[in-house]
């Protein structure tokens, strides 16, 4: 199993570019949890009461160790969350580890971690394979999946789904090929060669970008779709969005997939995409927002956002569920789950923007929540 990584209190920060926007943000936060807590009335035995309206009231102080692991896409919203939580509970220590969705749900099935990050479903053939029985999608945040390159004397780049296919098929070899050419008029592309770089994990990020070229490209995709697809032989591979960005920014020439907020951090360039819709929109919060007006949500929760209707959606974006057991075996950790779980969809969502994540409609909200609320605690 990938490696537990203990994320600590406020001031830990393991991606080491906190910003005065996310620090105020997290402030309101706090401030506001504490202030829930003296009106209260309930001193040191009570953690205060959730801000977002509708998780919990009076809610005790907990203790447990909660261990989670899976997609990387929406780790650096969940590292927020967590420092968050830990100030307003901190006799819960959250751990979440990476590794990749099929990772986490694969952790999650035997039972070696608490909730599982996943940004992809679960294959009907391998529901049997969860140990604990049923397990509920519980949606946290969507954003979107960047189309990143290196091409420095490029500012902007156009892209469409068919064009898209066709370089991580490897189709098209060089920046200045015809079909490049033809979305970027006047744009003095270079002869180099593309280097495309995609994940070596079982991703969830590789499976929403190749179930978008399904939809968006379906006479030139030839891949088909996946958490883990084969890829031509003459591409890189890195481990997580984060080795995904590191490809990228090192290799001049190169083209990756990669989460916003991760390709941000990198300092990588985008390319602005062309949607169903034929607009060519950049990957923003705003985009990712007006792709999730709309979407249908089935009773389990799943959705998706992926080549959306509209001028303004942006065309890759994507969902993020945790996963957890219905029936928790141990109370104290069941107890602990649900109040973060509550805390994410609450206040958490507050953060979610100041990290380059879109948070739920107020719609999707309430249903999450109501999942949530379905935890069964033993006696």
């Amino acid at each position: 199993m990938t490696e537990i990584t203990k994320i600590t209190k406020a001031g830990d920060s393991q991606r080491g570019r906190r910003s005065l926007t996310r620090a105020l943000a997290l402030a309101v936060v706090l401030t506001l949890a504490a202030a829930a807590c003296g009106d209260s009335g309930g001193g040191d035995e009570e953690a205060g009461e959730s801000t977002g309206g509708g998780a919990t009231q009076s809610e005790p102080r907990l203790t447990a160790t909660l261990n989670g692991s899976g997609a990387t896409f929406p780790k650096p919203f969940y590292e927020e969350t967590i420092r968050a939580y830990q100030q307003k509970q901190p006799g819960v220590t959250v751990n979440y580890a990476g590794g990749g969705s099929g990772t986490g749900r694969t952790n999650l099935q035997d039972g070696v971690v608490d909730f599982a990050g996943s940004d992809g479903l679960v294959k009907e053939a391998d529901i049997a394979k969860y140990k604990g029985g049923e397990f509920l999608y519980v949606p946290t945040v969507a954003a979107p999946i960047t189309v990143s390159y290196n091409l420095p004397e490029v500012k902007e780049l156009v892209l469409d789904a068919d064009v898209i296919a066709k370089i991580f098929q490897r189709q098209v070899k060089q920046w200045d090929d015809a079909a490049i050419k033809a979305l970027n008029p006047g744009v003095n592309l270079p002869s180099t060669g593309i280097t495309v770089a995609h994940r070596s994990d079982g991703s969830g990020t590789t499976e929403n970008f190749t179930l978008y070229l399904v939809a968006a490209a379906p006479s030139t995709w030839t891949l088909k779709s996946g958490s883990t697809v084969e890829w031509p032989a003459d591409t890189q591979a890195g481990n997580g969005n984060q080795g995904v960005s590191q490809i990228v920014k090192s290799t001049a020439g190169a083209i990756g997939y990669v989460d916003l907020s991760d390709a941000k951090a990198s300092g990588l360039q985008f390319a602005g995409l062309k949607n169903k819709a034929g607009k060519t929109v950049k990957p923003t919060l705003e985009g990712a927002s007006a792709a999730l007006d709309g979407i249908t949500v089935k009773d389990d929760l799943s959705y998706n956002p992926l080549n959306a209707d509209g001028d303004q959606s942006y065309p890759i974006t994507a969902p993020t569920w945790i996963l957890v057991y219905k029936n928790q075996t141990d109370k104290a950790k069941g107890e602990a789950l649900k109040s973060f779980l509550n805390f994410m969809l609450t206040d958490g969502q507050q953060l979610a923007a100041d990290v380059d994540y879109a948070k739920l409609p107020a719609s999707l909200r309430a249903k999450a929540l109501a999942q949530v609320a379905k935890l069964s605690m033993p006696a």
